[in-house]
């Protein structure tokens, strides 16, 4: 039987890695028809592509292939991760002096602060749903303090956030409910934007306002489109990816156990390696070329399987075995090249804190298989519901 995969297949979300080994092996440039799109799946070729951005374009867009995110309008949902040079270098520059080390690091105590608030009730009742109760909340609560939310619309927001990011459990398609609720955070922030830019505090979204480069500033719409970017880049993939840590240790006693005895870096490094949240990327083709015997044309779209990657032989030894002492230096969990994640640091605090402040309180967990549920997404992989029971230290 004929290799097939899709980013849509529910057995693919069920358990990807072995359609990715077939891939590798015998169709390492992949081509998908009913779908339209060509796939790499070896680390050296995803590497190449992350790391070519004249050869492959993010102009169409990088996140999602439904129609609503693919084409000339994905900038307006991912602002300048939909964009190349040199559209690309000045937003992204603009961006990244707002988006400071200081400001990320300064947020430290509060993000402390945010976790015990919310942990302190569940740890309390001894069980709890991880997603719902804490992986979507925090992150939620981090962004909103780092753009500067105020307090009075945080719940609205945090609803409106979740509307997004939850699919039907049936379907990858987004939800009408969910369309609805990107248009008003569109406008929530639009609003916000107009005010605080008469009102300039030390937040994000005034960063943002201040933010020049000689008389080159961000527009008001460009600043929008990189708080809606913040919403699915700051809160979706670290809620997942939050998900995926703790599933993964649940599986792997031996590990869970380095993890609770100190090896919290490792133990996010090799999660988000072993089971990354987003597992793939997209890019466009600019021009013809050829890999492993294979012609692809111009234009071309390609999906870039960086969960795949990230289980390579070639550069992780052992690939599909969850191992905190393995050298993960390798991974493409946060891309490459000159899109590689700018919320590399922020996301890295945010799993430090959250874990920290849990393994100081927790001696053990187990998680009720018979009440897990996955979310069904074309391009990231996690949990909607991962019920726990915890031993308190």
């Amino acid at each position: 039987m004929p290799l097939q995969y899709s980013p849509y297949d529910f057995d693919v979300h069920r358990d990807p890695y072995p359609y990715y080994a077939a891939l590798r092996t015998e169709a390492p440039v992949y081509r998908n028809d009913t779908d339209d799109f060509w796939a790499l799946s070896r680390h050296a070729d995803v590497l190449a592509a992350l790391r070519d951005s004249d050869r492959f374009s993010n102009a169409n867009g990088s996140i999602r292939m439904e129609p609503a995110f693919w084409g000339p309008q994905a900038e307006q949902m991912f602002s300048f991760v939909a964009m190349d040079p040199p559209r690309h270098t000045r937003l992204r520059g603009l961006v990244a002096r707002a988006f400071t080390q200081r400001r990320v690091q300064g947020l430290a105590p509060r993000l402390r602060e945010i976790a015990r608030g919310l942990l302190a009730p569940m740890l309390e009742r001894g069980s709890f749903d991880l997603m719902s109760e804490f992986a979507g909340p925090f992150p939620t609560e981090v962004i909103a303090e780092l753009v500067g939310v105020p307090e009075a619309d945080r719940d609205m927001l945090r609803k409106l956030g979740m509307e997004i990011m939850y699919n039907d459990e049936e379907s990858t398609d987004l939800r009408p409910e969910a369309v609805q609720a990107i248009g008003a955070v569109i406008g929530y922030y639009t609003d916000l934007t107009i005010k605080r830019s008469q009102d300039r505090r030390d937040d994000l979204l005034s960063g943002l306002l201040e933010a020049a480069d000689g008389d080159d500033r961000l527009t008001p719409e460009e600043i929008v489109g990189v708080l809606i970017l913040l919403v699915g880049a700051g809160i979706e993939t670290t809620m997942l990816t939050m998900g995926n840590l703790w599933h993964a240790a649940w599986q792997h006693p031996d590990q869970r156990r380095k993890a609770f005895d100190g090896q919290i870096d490792e133990w996010i490094a090799e999660a988000m390696r072993y089971e990354p949240s987003t597992q793939t990327t997209l890019r466009t083709a600019t021009e013809q070329f050829e890999l492993h015997g294979v012609t692809v044309p111009a234009g071309a779209r390609m999906l870039l399987v960086i969960g795949s990657a990230n289980r390579d032989p070639e550069v992780f030894p052992d690939p599909d075995t969850f191992d905190l002492d393995r050298d993960t230096s390798a991974s493409l969990v946060f891309g490459s090249g000159r899109h590689h994640c700018l919320g590399v640091n922020l996301a890295q605090l945010q799993m430090r804190v959250a874990l920290e402040e849990i393994v100081a309180n927790v001696a053990d967990y187990d998680i009720d298989p018979d009440g897990v549920r996955r979310v069904h997404a074309s391009n990231t992989r996690g949990f909607a519901a991962l019920p726990t029971t915890i031993t308190a230290r």
